[in-house]
Order: structure tokens, then sequence, then C-alpha cells
């Protein structure tokens, strides 16, 4: 998809209102714990009565409405507060709540199209879910922006990797030390999966509890059923147009938050997979200028929609159970809020304002993100702390002798095999003897000291033609922001094991994909054994 998904809008009734920085004062502060609690102790810092979280505390990260974030600065500026020294907009560490402060791992995405009003789905060409009842196109974008992340050298996601959990990290703390657990670069992706429960239609104004009991039904559909498996986990509950979950219209646009908040409407929601995070992402459409529809671009139906999918992720990474993690406790009048909250509604062209984000394959409009170490909100960052996704680890799990994917990402059909053996007793097979789309196996490494290639063996299966079904695979250098391909699309069949050798240096941050592509047609279907993958 080369073309932008979005595109952009006259702003002149939106001008005065634009360049304003996301809602301050927000009704609450979160006081950090240290020690795993089942909730944070929640207290009243703040009670801006216009913000959409006064007396809803569980609305973390709630995105305002551009005309309600006008009447929270109007009343910040007549109740001013004395801002801590570190500055009004600075960051600290909440403690973690369960142990858990900010999502340390590779994410993985899971968007959850809640209720049968979505209407009938069907798959467009680029293998994304689509549906009858989305008459903006809404489903197919959000879907290749969670692909997106963390591909074509896009530096908008790297904001993360400056934010930290972990035992090494203090409570209070606004800065994070060396030995500490950083966010890594989300290199190659972070959609994990696709679910359209149309089981029951969604309800008219799902509550906190509902939408957390949807997220919680969704981690045992994707096999998540353990604590273990959702600590990188995030559930974005898609709610169908013209429904109004949790009464958002005319108060906000999106908040996101976890299954054990005791302050959810509707009351916490039991989990025996582990904590869940999720996020209540209404057809945000609805309510056109007020959630962003031509704020960055004209006409610019979406600008709006993925701005607060990004939003909501990027506050989710860096405080993945509120508020153990990374919040504003300055006292300002940006008490309360997460590092995208501090630069929403900044106007594009303005310092921190939106602007269309170009990644792999894809442009969409984003929203900047607060950054401690700048002190700025940054549309764009350098990787620091963490690096890239799994960086400082080697290559692990190359062989497949575990007899699963283990330290892999994986995406579409995948499956750790004895056919699939190059030597040993497994290999790893991409895609499906029957009708897939694209399947692929990711991982993330730092090269170590003394080497300088990495290698690997496949065998493709491919009885259509290079231009439908291929066998791929890349290397992004993410230390030097450059790209190779290994292998170029192959489409052979009966040729055999072949072995793909790449250079890489000492040192340097990787991410390694190995992909298989098949275009989803009966009676031709394409799948590649991948096995001996190896750094040296």
């Amino acid at each position: 998809m080369g073309t932008p998904h979005i595109g952009g809008a006259a702003r002149a009734t939106l001008a005065g209102l634009a360049s304003l920085s996301l809602a301050t004062g927000l009704a609450l502060a979160i006081t950090p714990q240290a020690t795993a609690a089942p909730q944070a102790t929640v207290h009243a810092a703040r009670s801006n009565p216009y913000s959409p979280a006064y007396k809803h505390p569980y609305r973390h990260g709630a995105l305002p409405t551009i005309q309600r974030n006008a009447k929270m600065k109007s009343w910040a500026a007549s109740h001013p507060a004395t801002a801590a020294a570190t500055g009004p907009q600075t960051l600290s560490y909440g403690g973690g709540i369960d142990g858990i402060g900010v999502q340390s791992g590779h994410s993985k995405v899971y968007l959850v199209f809640y209720g049968s009003q979505w209407g009938t789905q069907s798959t467009n060409g680029s293998g994304d879910a689509t549906f009858s009842g989305d008459p903006d196109g809404a489903a197919p974008v959000a879907q290749e922006m969670f692909k997106d992340i963390g591909t074509g050298n896009e530096r908008w996601s790297a904001d993360l990797t400056q934010w930290c959990d972990g035992p090494n990290v203090s409570s209070g703390a606004t800065s994070c030390p060396s030995n500490a657990n950083f966010i890594p670069y989300q290199s190659g992706g972070v959609l994990s999966g696709v679910w359209y429960d149309n089981s029951a239609a969604s309800p008219s104004a799902a509550t906190g509890h509902q939408l957390g009991t949807e997220a919680v039904k969704a981690a045992g559909h994707f096999g998540n059923t353990t604590a273990a498996s959702n600590r990188d986990a995030y559930y974005v509950i898609l709610s169908p147009h013209n429904t109004n979950p949790d009464s958002y219209q005319g108060q906000y646009c999106a908040w996101h938050d976890y299954n054990g908040d005791s302050t959810l409407s509707g009351g916490p929601v039991s989990s025996s997979y582990g904590d869940i995070a999720f996020s209540n992402q209404p057809y945000n459409m609805d309510s056109g200028s007020g959630c962003g529809v031509g704020f960055v671009n004209s006409p610019g139906t979406l600008d709006g929609w993925t701005m607060t999918l990004g939003h909501e992720w990027q506050e989710m990474m860096s405080d993945q159970n509120p508020a153990g993690g990374w919040t504003n406790h300055t006292g300002s009048s940006y008490d309360g809020q997460e590092n995208s909250d501090e630069c929403a509604w900044i106007s594009p062209g303005s310092t921190g304002g939106a602007a269309n984000v170009t990644m792999g394959t894809g442009t969409f409009a984003e929203q900047a993100s607060w950054s401690n170490d700048t002190n700025n909100c940054a549309i764009t960052h350098a990787i620091v702390g963490g690096g890239s996704s799994g960086g400082g680890g080697t290559l692990t799990n190359g062989t497949f002798e575990t007899g699963s994917l283990s330290s892999w990402t994986t995406s579409g059909s995948t499956s750790a095999t004895t056919s699939a053996a190059h030597s040993g007793s497994y290999g790893a097979m991409v895609g499906s003897t029957g009708p897939t789309n694209t399947s692929s196996l990711t991982q993330s490494f730092t090269a170590p000291s003394g080497t300088s290639k990495v290698s690997f063996w496949y065998n493709v299966t491919c009885p259509d033609t290079v231009t439908y079904d291929w066998a791929t695979a890349t290397l992004q250098d993410t230390t030097a922001g450059t790209t190779s391909t290994l292998l170029a699309k192959t489409c052979t069949q009966g040729a055999g094991w072949k072995q793909v050798t790449g250079s890489v240096t000492a040192g340097h941050n990787y991410t390694l994909t190995l992909t298989n592509k098949d275009d989803n047609y009966s009676g031709d279907a394409t799948y590649t054994y991948y096995d001996d993958v190896t750094v040296s």
C-alpha cells in the first residue's frame, strides 16, 4: 500500500484549538506503589470538571474531544497549580502494578471487532479483514497501521525506547538506569491477530466492565491463557459504527486500561489468564472533527482514527497497567497524564504537532508523545535505551530443536514441525498446505563480537507464479537504519534446500524476517520451510 491511507482537511475552524496540547488538569494522579498491588491508590490531585476522567478514573489516557480540551485548558488556567522542579510535563515511574510497568517485550496487538453490527466480513488484497458495516473503511487501516509499526525505518515509535520497568527502577524515577528493562524498538510490526466477535450485537453503550470482559474473552480466543502469554499482549476493543461505548460521544475519543482496575464502570473483570491490557476504541469518526476528522489532511476522514489508535498504544506501552508505569506526578496542570496525553491536538506544522508518518508500506496521521530525555513532544525520536526488539541478545532457537517457535515473533500460519527439518528433528513451516495469506517469522538480535554473517536454509513449495506467491527474507540493521533483502521473491517447486547468507556487523542490532506469501487461492497453496538460522 504505497499511497497514503488518509487524506487532509481545511482546518480553519480548528486552528485556534488544535494548537493546544492535550487536556491539562486531568482529574486524577496515581500514587506510585513499588510493590505488586491489585490496584494503585487513586487520589484527586486535580479536579478539572471538564476532564473525561473526572469521576471516571479508569479512563486512563482518555483523549478529550477538541472542544472539551479547550474547556479543560481554560479551567486549568484559572486554577493554577505549583509545578515540580523537574518541569510541569516530566513523567515519573509508578513502581509497577503486579510487577508490570511498561510493555518491555515485543508488543502483540490483537484487534477485536466487537459486535455483529460490523456486518459481513471479507478479506481484501492485502489480507486485511473488511466489514460491510464499516462505512469509512476504518478496519483495514487499523490493521495496516499495526503491521507497519517498526518498519520502513519509522522513528515515531522510537520515542518509547526511553521508558523502562523492572526491579532496578525506583518508584518516582524520572529517567531509566542502564540495567533497567527498556521498551525495545518494535521492529517488524506488532499486529498479532484479528478477531471478529459477531456472536452477539455490541451494546449500544458498553460499560468499562463489558469492554474488559470482551478483552479477557479475546485472550482466550487467541490462546493467550497464561499471565506470561499476556505480558506483552494488548487487546484493542473496536466498537462498531453508531454505538456509544462508555458514553464517549462529546467527551473523549478513546482510552486504555487493564482488567483489574477496581474503578472500571461496572467493576473490575476477573481473569484466569493474568492481567489483560485493553483499550476502548470507539468508531470515533462518528464524532467528526471533535475526534480529529480532517485534523492533518483533507478530507482526512481517518486522521483521528489512526491518531487515537496510536495514542492509546503508545500510552499502553509506557503504562501497561495504569498507573504503574510512566505518568505525570508533578502537581501541575498535567498531573495524572501519560506520554501521549501531554502532546495531543497540537496542530500540524507546530513544534510537536501531529503529522503524517510514513512507515514500511503506508502513511498514517499520528500525534507526538512526550519525551523526558529531550523535554519536548516528539513526532520522531532516536532509538535509545533497549535498542531494537530483542537487542542485546544473540539469535536463539534458530534450529527450532525446541520443537516450538519460541524466541520468534509469528504472524499468519506458522509451526515448528518435523517435516520442515533441514537438519536435526525440527524446522519451521511458514505458510500452510491450504490457502493462506502472508505469514512470517521475525526475530531481533545483536550480532555478537567476532561474527560477520547470518545464514539460513529454505525450501519453498510454490505451485503458482512469483507474481502471486513467493518466499522472501529481509534483514534490517536497526543500528545503521538500513534494510537488505537476503532472499528476493522466489517461487519454485521441487528445487530442494538452498542456503542464503548475509553480512552483519558485530555489535549492531538486527531484525530478521522470514516470509511466505500465498494469495489465498484454492488449489495452489504456497509454503516455505526454514531451518538452521545462524549468526557466525
